[in-house]
């Protein structure tokens, strides 16, 4: 299991870039969780957290 946090920048530049990166964080995984951290109703920060699942086999 791999988390990667993503800080966002502060200014109010990039309000709807927040909405980019949970987009792209959705599409890299296969399994796993994207959280979105809010701060006084802003976006300060993504969080992703891949899950590697194994097959599941039969034993011999």
């Amino acid at each position: 299991m791999s988390q990667i946090q993503q800080k966002l920048p502060v200014n109010g530049n990039g309000d709807l870039k927040w909405l980019e990166l949970v987009a792209q964080n959705v599409k890299s995984l296969r399994f796993g969780v994207v959280e979105i951290i809010v701060h006084d109703a802003r976006v300060i920060q993504i969080e992703k957290t891949e899950r590697v699942r194994l097959d599941k086999t039969e034993p011999t």
